[in-house]
């Protein structure tokens, strides 16, 4: 499959350098192409190009970047969203220090950073994932309590599926929230994987749902 990743963070850098562990090919864009010099040279298998030609690459697009960049990221790739599944991995962290661990956002509980992208790009298709867990073990995580879980949502069905087959391609257990509106549950996830982080510096851990 071909992947568009938008971003130029460790998150984006460790999908597309574990997309293409697994056999896909990826284009990761971003505003500056410079800044991504040493990890292009790192992983010859990633190009590295604009946001917009990123996007227009992939059969499916990954939006990989800080939170408060997201609306003007989505922006920055264009149409070339359009009609695809957008595995949204950003979190609405705002910028602020945590509180006894607890990160701040800037959304309120009934709402969702995934249902503003999705508003301001109807013919893309959202859907949240990646987004619980830390990039050191987003490919291929191993724990001993066996294969955690990734929760997903999104308005469209053919795009779950298609992140569904992705995520557990790279080792995931998908567990589906329903429509966008789930992304307002998924997102606070992120506030309480990072609490053992901040108060522990504890960081190797993800979420199981047990059925």
């Amino acid at each position: 499959m071909k992947i568009g990743i938008i971003g130029s963070g460790v998150v984006a850098q460790t999908l597309a350098a574990g997309f293409v562990k697994h056999g896909h090919q990826v284009t990761l864009g971003t505003r500056d192409p410079a800044k991504l010099a040493d990890f292009a040279a790192r992983h010859p298998g990633v190009r590295v190009a604009g946001s917009a030609e990123a996007a227009a690459f992939g059969d499916v697009a990954v939006l990989a970047v800080k939170g408060s960049a997201a609306l003007q990221a989505a922006r920055d790739a264009g149409a070339g969203l359009d009609g695809k599944a957008v595995l949204d991995a950003t979190n609405p962290i705002a910028d602020a220090a945590p509180v006894d661990g607890v990160l701040p956002y800037f959304t309120g509980p009934n709402e969702s950073l995934m249902e503003q992208l999705q508003q301001a790009h109807p013919k893309a298709r959202f859907v949240k994932a990646f987004n619980s867990v830390g990039a050191a073990r987003m490919i291929d995580p191993d724990f001993a309590g066996g294969q955690p879980s990734m929760f997903i949502a999104g308005n469209d069905a053919a795009a779950k599926a298609t992140a569904t087959a992705l995520l557990a391609q790279v080792g995931w257990d998908v567990a589906d929230m329903g429509s966008a509106a789930g992304a307002r549950a998924i997102e606070p996830l992120a506030m309480l994987w990072c609490i053992p982080g901040f108060r522990e510096n504890s960081w190797m851990h993800a979420f199981k749902l047990l059925r």
